[in-house]
């Protein structure tokens, strides 16, 4: 995963006859301007000011996960790395709702699997052993995001990658990994980091017979990266459903749209239209 910003070009020219002919489309990426965000990143002056934020996007997008309907009992976990000690991340206590958690409800824990912090309540082990061998495996990752989502379970068990079927998509050309071997409920060590391996260098990954995962540079990229996921996982189990032909995006505009659309700093502003939302509805996330 590359956090550093991506470009897009300022004109690009496509031409086509009729809408399912690819073969003479092309794109102009000579000219290339920076893709502009509503908002960036920001960045904190101490420790605490950057843990406050990353927790709060953390509560905020457990709540968010809420209203889409992605919580399912005790399952699903996010996890962000503390900005002061890298070898530890937070997590979400086990058997708290995800329409209720608030920042003061998070548990810091180390890569043992010890609850050194926060709330002090116990944690999801299944979700321990994943994130932690994640957090382990890959420095660049600050959070990761993983619950039972209806259409990312459903499409899960084909164990294969989504298509390029419309532009949304392409936010995972050749950035989706998939990993085909359920070992059951996750509660060694070396299944978690079978996921890992699986995962490698990209930000997102389908657990066939399981669900979804992503992974990002902030909560915001992870978040919305899992969203749009589970959103596409949805399109696509429409589109299989169809007796129609698929018309499939081809590479080098699955690739332009991606390199203009999906780097982190996009991700992360798409992400606070959401938090922005719940915000207005519920701020009561951030005590």
């Amino acid at each position: 995963m590359d956090s550093t910003t991506e470009t897009r070009t300022e004109h690009s020219t496509i031409s086509a006859r009729g809408t399912s002919d690819y073969s003479n489309i092309s794109v102009d990426t000579t000219n290339t301007t920076t893709f502009p965000t509503a908002e960036h990143i920001p960045v904190f002056n101490t420790f605490a000011e950057k843990r406050r934020w990353l927790l709060e996007e953390m509560a905020g997008a457990f709540r968010i996960f809420a209203r889409k309907g992605y919580g399912v009992g005790l399952a699903g976990h996010i996890s962000v790395r503390d900005p002061e000690h890298p070898d530890q991340f937070w997590l979400n206590p086990l058997g708290v709702h995800f329409g209720l958690l608030k920042v003061s409800d998070m548990v810091l824990v180390d890569h043992e699997g010890n609850v050194i912090g926060g709330s002090m309540k116990p944690v999801n082990k299944a979700g321990f052993q994943i994130h932690g061998a994640i957090h382990r495996a890959r420095p660049d990752v600050i959070a990761a995001c993983h619950t039972h989502s209806v259409h990312g379970k459903a499409y899960s068990t084909f164990g294969r990658p989504l298509e390029m079927l419309n532009q949304d998509v392409c936010s995972f050309y050749n950035d989706q990994a998939v990993h085909t071997e359920f070992g059951g409920i996750v509660l060694s060590l070396e299944e978690g980091s079978h996921i890992a391996d699986a995962l490698g260098d990209k930000r997102t990954i389908i657990l066939q017979n399981h669900g979804l995962l992503t992974a990002g540079s902030s909560v915001g990229e992870a978040a919305f990266l899992f969203i749009l996921m589970e959103q596409s996982c949805q399109v696509q189990l429409l589109a299989d459903s169809s007796s129609q032909e698929k018309k499939i995006i081809p590479d080098h505009i699955a690739e332009y749209t991606y390199k203009a659309d999906a780097y982190p700093e996009a991700m992360w502003a798409e992400f606070q239209t959401e938090l922005q939302y719940e915000t207005h509805m519920d701020p009561s996330y951030k005590n």
